[in-house]
Formats: C-alpha cells, structure tokens, sequence
C-alpha cells in the first residue's frame, strides 16, 4: 500500500504558520493615533453597550489588544492620550496647545499588511510604535476642533496620523463616562458580551483573551514572524488530520 502523505503535508503546512506573540506594554509610554467612524449606539468588539459611543473611546491595535476577534484583555481600559505632532506631512506639524483625551477601549483595530494596527511583539508599526489607537471620531464627547491644523501651510486640516503619548488611567476617576453605568461596562440584559467597567489587569476584571479560549493563533498573516508557538494551534485541527487520514481510503 502506498503511503499518503496528505496529512502530514497538512500538518507541516500548519506548524508554518507564522504567529506572533502579544504585545506587552507598560503602563505609559508612545503610541500613534489614528481615527475612524462608528456609528452612535453601536455595540463594538468588545461587547460594550451602545452607550459607551457618547463617551469617548478607541479600538487598539490588535495584538495589544491581545485577540484577534472579539474581546481581548485590552477590553475596558482606559488611556489619557495626548498629542505630540504629525506623522504624515512634511514637515511634520507641531501643535502650538496640547490637547488630551481619555478613551476606554471598546473595540479592535484588526492587524493587517503595513496598516497602523498591524505591530507585533518584533515588528513596529511604521512610525516605530507598537500601540495604534484608533480614536472614534468624531463624537459627541469630543470636540469638532480636537485636532490642530495649519491650512495654510498644509492645504488640510486632517492629517490622519499623529504621534501621541498614553497614560493608562483610573477610569472610574478620569473617563467621562464614568457615572453612566450602561457607558461604563456591560450589563446584565444580554446586549453585551465582556467590557469590564474598570479593569485592573488582575484575571478577576480582566477579559480573558477570545483567540487564547477558542485556540486561534493571534495572526496568522504578516511576514518576518517568529517561531510558532504549537499551544495555540486548534487541537481541532488535529482532530482533522486523523479523520481526513483514516476515513478517506481511496487517498491512500
């Protein structure tokens, strides 16, 4: 009998993947910011209720995030970002006042290509940082004016990209959100999934990571990965392999 080799060529495929470990940050530190739109009262990856989009907040790069779909230990945190200058134009464009504002992170910013988002634990993003937060804005909690601009000199008054700082904060004390319940956290009325109110990131207040319970890797797509890590390819998958290798005779 001719020996198959279907299955163990799915299995060396697999181990190939590349997957990258999750990015630990300290507490404060550099980031970029971008913005995108959502829409008011939508309830984003983190499960949060519809309520949080009065307040402000922000999806973070996917693999601080720490999921790569929906919840992560990322989920609920809140961060004073501050703005520092522009990434994009040249030259860059340094505002004359400082401006600042706490978010809470209720959504993912998917990795991907050379995106803002798409730093891993050995690879920035290209402004050399390994966080992105993806500012929901506008907002009703953030003012139209939020972001300098020099029309003059530049010819727009979006420049996309900026460099910030973050401070990871209290939110319970410095997000404005922080009195409305539903805006806070999830709540018990099944429209939420897990978006704790005030994580600390203790196991006891913290998301657990939703690739990590269902054995997803947490990106199976960028290049210059590091070696895979087997402990989170699906055991499923295995599972698979058996089944293709002794149920489908007329393979052998």
């Amino acid at each position: 009998m001719q020996m198959n080799l279907l299955p163990l060529f799915l299995l060396l495929t697999t181990l190939a993947i590349p997957v990258h470990s999750w990015i630990q940050y300290p507490s404060d530190g550099t980031a970029t910011m971008t913005h995108y739109t959502i829409p008011k009262d939508y309830i984003a990856a983190c499960g949060c209720t519809g309520a949080s989009t009065h307040y402000p907040t922000a999806a973070m790069s996917q693999m601080a995030f720490g999921s790569s779909a929906a919840y992560g230990p990322g989920c609920g945190r809140c961060f004073k970002l501050t703005l520092l200058n522009t990434y994009t134009p040249t030259p860059p464009f340094f505002p004359d006042v400082t401006k600042s504002v706490v978010v809470k992170v209720t959504d993912l910013c998917p990795i991907g290509g050379a995106g803002w988002c798409s730093a891993t634990a050995d690879k920035p993003n290209k402004s050399g940082q390994y966080i992105n937060f993806d500012l929901a804005w506008p907002s009703p909690a953030i003012p139209d004016d939020f972001f300098p601009s020099n029309a003059s000199l530049y010819g727009y008054t979006d420049f996309g990209v900026w460099n910030v700082t973050y401070q990871t904060v209290d939110c319970l004390s410095e997000w404005a959100g922080a009195k409305q319940a539903a805006a806070l956290g999830s709540v018990a009325d099944g429209s939420s999934v897990c978006c704790p109110a005030n994580p600390s990131g203790s196991a006891n207040d913290t998301c657990p990571s939703y690739s990590d319970q269902n054995g997803i890797p947490p990106d199976t797509t960028t290049s210059g990965a590091s070696l895979v890590n087997t402990q989170l390819i699906p055991p499923l998958y295995y599972l698979f392999v058996l089944v293709v290798y002794f149920s489908i005779p007329e393979l052998l």
